[in-house]
């Protein structure tokens, strides 16, 4: 790490990590860091990227395996946990998620890291491995594999559909009388989640008010994007990743059925692949051992 990186004065005693900002040129990354216990030689560190409308504490499971052996870091995305929003007039378009890794790893890190991605952060680790190759020593996606695409045709269409929200604004945050209420309103979510899994997530993503609570993601995530990918384009992404690559599958996650996505399983050079039980959050919900251990087991010098 370099001089760059600020650390808060959070105790790891007390919650088992640090609070970690990373300031961009733009807007401030926020996370945490779970100190290696014992760091193995050679080992670089591990960097985290959680799903759409979650945060960093999306691996409060998985990181503290992970550190038994180097540092783990996790990070909250833009408009994400505690981390800055987009200015006004700014979305939340694909590419500039990878920008703020980018910067990230510039700024913050010396040498190549290892990077885990959950769902839309998945994506964006994947687009990263792809585009600066020489920066990621391994890769793992968990329920994840390379953008969301739309046919080409469609994106006039998708390009008047966001700029329309864009001008309509967002509505209302929903607000809570108990982060309790608003831990089973994410349980219930498009993802679903245990009301232990849910609890130990929303506290990142709510602010208080003299009302209750609110969400302080930033509702533009909501927003249609001005713009996805096609299918020719996130093949070169798969296809562009040079690291080795760990595929978690969970066997109720979002990805569906692996005919579906055979195209791009035969896209990424060097794939390894399991099968997991568990929901599309198998790495935070339920039985998340055989995660650990997949991953754990992948990163090591023997993986």
């Amino acid at each position: 790490m370099n001089d760059s990186l600020a650390v808060s004065p959070v105790s790891p005693e007390d919650t088992g990590y640090q609070e970690m900002r990373w300031p961009l040129r733009h807007l401030t990354i926020a996370g945490v860091h779970w100190p290696a216990e014992q760091r193995e030689p050679q080992r670089p560190p591990v960097v985290m990227l959680h799903g759409w409308l979650d945060n960093c504490l999306s691996f409060s499971r998985l990181a503290p395996a992970l550190a038994e052996a180097t540092d783990v870091y996790a990070l909250d995305m833009a408009g994400h946990g505690h981390s800055g929003h987009r200015p006004a007039g700014q979305g939340y378009l694909l590419a500039d998620y990878v920008a703020d890794l980018a910067e990230v790893l510039e700024t913050g890190f010396e040498g190549p890291v290892d990077l885990v991605g959950h769902s839309l952060g998945g994506i964006v680790c994947m687009m990263y491995a792809a585009a600066f190759p020489e920066k990621v020593r391994k890769l793992v996606v968990i329920d994840s594999l390379g953008p969301i695409t739309k046919a080409s045709n469609e994106a006039v269409s998708q390009l008047r559909r966001g700029i329309i929200k864009r001008l309509a604004g967002s509505g209302s945050s929903a607000g809570y009388r108990t982060r309790e209420e608003a831990a089973t309103a994410r349980a219930g979510g498009l993802s679903p989640l245990s009301p232990e899994a849910a609890a130990q997530l929303v506290g990142r993503n709510l602010r208080e008010t003299a009302q209750g609570y609110q969400w302080r993601t930033d509702p533009r995530l909501r927003h249609p994007s001005l713009m996805m990918y096609n299918d020719d384009q996130a093949m070169a992404f798969l296809e562009g990743v040079q690291a080795p690559t760990l595929l978690v599958r969970a066997e109720g996650g979002l990805l569906g059925t692996r005919e579906r996505w055979q195209r791009r399983l035969d896209a990424v050079h060097r794939l390894t692949e399991i099968t997991v039980a568990g929901s599309h959050h198998c790495h935070l919900d339920g039985d998340t051992r055989p995660v650990a251990d997949a991953v754990g087991e992948f990163l090591s010098d023997k993986g």
